[in-house]
């Protein structure tokens, strides 16, 4: 075996640790305040998104006569613009992060979930029967953790904010 010259020898590569399995990760992350207090004010931006969606597209509706599937386009993009405002400075305090980057993360995460509902809601209604306005109150609340859980890690990181 022949060792290389000193001046073409790599250094030596230090192994990252492993990082735990993630149902540790996530029963470590549920015993700290600081993740449930993230939770109540993504709530409440989502609440407030809610409402922000529904006065936007009924005045897209009602008063710009615009189709009900435009409106609701409408008022989605409407409220995923409110709800990152919101989220970027309230719930998760990543302002010194690259909001751009930010942005399209948290985009992506809010379509994913809401084709997450929209499957939701498709099996409520057609297999369960339940009246289309329940079936989308319970949609969007099964949605809720995987929004929440998709900006928390990916969207606003910390690795995001470092990102800038």
């Amino acid at each position: 075996m022949t060792v290389p010259p000193p001046e073409t020898a790599s250094p030596p590569v230090t192994p990252r640790p492993a990082l735990p399995p993630v149902h540790h990760r996530v029963r470590h992350g549920m015993r700290r305040p600081h993740n449930w207090i993230q939770l109540v004010k993504f709530f409440a931006v989502g609440g407030s998104g809610y409402v922000v969606n529904l006065c936007v597209f009924w005045f897209a509706y009602h008063q710009l006569h615009f189709h009900y599937l435009t409106s609701a386009t409408t008022a989605f993009v409407v409220a995923v613009f409110n709800n990152f405002w919101w989220n970027r400075h309230w719930t998760f305090g990543a302002r010194e992060g690259h909001a751009g980057f930010q942005a399209a993360r948290f985009f992506t995460v809010s379509v994913v979930a809401f084709f997450f509902a929209l499957g939701v809601l498709e099996l409520l209604v057609t297999q369960t029967g339940l009246p289309k306005l329940a079936a989308q109150a319970i949609s969007i609340i099964v949605a809720t953790p995987l929004n929440f859980i998709g900006n928390k890690m990916w969207s606003f990181s910390r690795n995001v904010r470092r990102a800038s």
